[in-house]
């Protein structure tokens, strides 16, 4: 399904020009069927699991952390870091195979050019982490290595994050008291993961709400978002997204970006003549605009900035990029 990322800023310029259109950022989430021991040698849905799994950028892992007699658990008992190790274990045989192959290749190399060696050593280490059952993210890394090791494509250093899901009595008597969350929590930090709370029964009561109900239903839980906003929020930072904004009376709307993208590459994403052509961006930030409450007064009091080629752009800026082919 692809979803909106919730942006309340976009929302606040939607308030203030009445957009003919208005158009958030998106993510797009893949339902992969569950994993079972065995998947890496073809078991259950096996390779086709691994396949699907190659195709996405990061990875969000559900991970059971209630206890409900009603709800069947395959193992037949509740154990996070067991789930976990489960499904790291597949990933990590599946890419066990993959390197290997890349070694190969990488000691032939060799024989041609010992500038290879370091690159050989280099996955050899990540090798040793794997077969003591580390994933690939856990290996630290300089950035000509990350490098190295993203040219692999090895499933276990897809960023990640473990959404425990927990019971709405949990939320109530607060998720730190959760020790399936607890052992959640100790292994994502283990493997530079994130980790995420959540509660699916609570979703699905607040998924026929209207705003103002789920906005109160939440408030009583202490909550000010839902765990699907919460979550979809959790993924475009891990992915290392921003958004900036363009706003005006045809549309208002959100643009994804890497963190780091410099002004031309930005204006790129609306059309290749503006990065082929572009002269310069004409950018305010969004908490100056909503402080001088039009764009006529913020341009008054200087606070709109005119930025060139080396300007990186920061999320929430709203811009006008000015352009010539």
């Amino acid at each position: 399904g692809v979803v909106a990322v919730p942006d309340k800023r976009l929302d606040k310029l939607a308030e203030m020009y009445e957009p003919e259109k208005f158009t958030p950022a998106t993510i797009e989430f893949v339902d992969i069927a569950g994993l079972v021991k065995g998947a890496s040698k073809g078991e259950g849905l096996g390779n086709k699991f691994l396949s699907n799994i190659r195709e996405v950028d990061a990875v969000v892992h559900v991970v059971r952390c209630f206890e409900n007699d009603d709800i069947i658990h395959v193992e037949g008992s509740i154990d996070p870091a067991r789930d976990i190790e489960t499904i790291d274990l597949e990933l990590i045989l599946s890419d066990i195979e993959v390197l290997d192959r890349r070694i190969d290749k990488t000691k032939k190399m060799i024989k041609a050019d010992k500038k290879y060696q370091s690159e050989l050593e280099f996955f050899e280490r990540v090798h040793e982490a794997l077969d003591a059952g580390k994933p690939a993210r856990s290996v630290a890394c300089d950035e000509e290595e990350a490098e190295l090791l993203a040219s692999v494509n090895l499933l276990t250093n897809k960023p990640i994050i473990f959404a425990a899901n927990m019971s709405e009595s949990d939320f109530a008597n607060g998720i730190e008291n959760n020790p399936g969350y607890l052992a959640v929590k100790k292994i994502a930090d283990e493997q530079h993961a994130a980790v995420l709370p959540i509660c699916a029964e609570i979703e699905a009561e607040i998924s026929g709400m209207d705003p103002e109900e789920k906005e109160l239903f939440l408030a009583d839980m202490g909550l000010t978002e839902s765990g699907l906003d919460r979550l979809i929020n959790a993924c475009y930072s891990l992915l290392g997204l921003i958004s900036y904004l363009t706003a005006g009376k045809p549309e208002v709307r959100a643009w994804t970006i890497k963190k780091g993208t410099k002004a031309p590459q930005a204006a790129g994403k609306i059309h290749s003549d503006f990065e082929r052509g572009f002269i310069r961006a004409e950018v305010i930030a969004f908490d100056d605009l909503m402080a001088c409450g039009t764009m006529a007064a913020a341009k008054e009091k200087g606070l709109v900035r005119s930025e060139g080629k080396e300007y990186v752009m920061q999320d929430g800026d709203i811009v006008l990029f000015r352009f010539n082919v």
